[in-house]
């Protein structure tokens, strides 16, 4: 498990302070119609049985990232400096944050700083985009990205590890995404 990390700012104060705009805004929010479900044919090309962690490919800031981990045990959304060094991105920077993140080998972890990048999951009209805080993290890893649970909340997305696949509603249909 991954935790600490700035996920709604760098203070207490600014995280208490969005809990109860986000609690007030909970009355008001509206259903969407697409019905997110699994079923036998989600299993095709799936080897059973399996333990496979859910890894997947995504868009970043439009680059292919392959090896994006969808993690629901992390409270932060990670991208390894490896990755953003490969992505050469002009016009973005990284914010310095003052956090520590907990859980890489069992200690401590200081992060060199937050970027904000566009992220988007799907393929041509089922796909969806949101703007997405990453914390760089300089640590050796197998994957590029650890896709934690703000993203998927945003996306209001269902991954299945036992199905290899996350699932997200787009208007009244539904985008997907195969474990790779």
């Amino acid at each position: 498990m991954i935790s600490g990390g700035s996920t709604d700012g760098d203070s207490n104060q600014v995280r208490k302070s969005k809990c109860r705009r986000d609690c007030m805004e909970v009355e008001g929010v509206r259903r969407n119609e697409a019905v997110i479900s699994f079923g036998p044919e989600d299993l095709k090309g799936v080897n059973l049985p399996h333990n496979d962690a859910l890894v997947i490919q995504g868009r970043v800031a439009n680059y292919d990232i392959m090896r994006v981990f969808v993690y629901s045990g992390s409270s932060v959304n990670v991208i390894f400096k490896e990755a953003l060094i490969q992505m050469d991105l002009q016009g973005y920077h990284l914010e310095t944050v003052d956090t520590t993140l907990f859980g890489f080998s069992g200690h401590d972890v200081y992060p060199e700083g937050e970027i904000v990048l566009p992220l988007t999951l799907g393929t041509r009209e089922l796909k969806k985009t949101v703007m997405t805080i990453f914390t760089m993290v300089d640590a050796p890893s197998s994957y590029n990205i650890i896709l934690a649970r703000p993203d998927t909340n945003e996306l209001m997305a269902v991954a299945s590890t036992y199905n290899q696949k996350i699932k997200f509603p787009v208007g009244s249909q539904v985008g997907e995404v195969r474990g790779d």
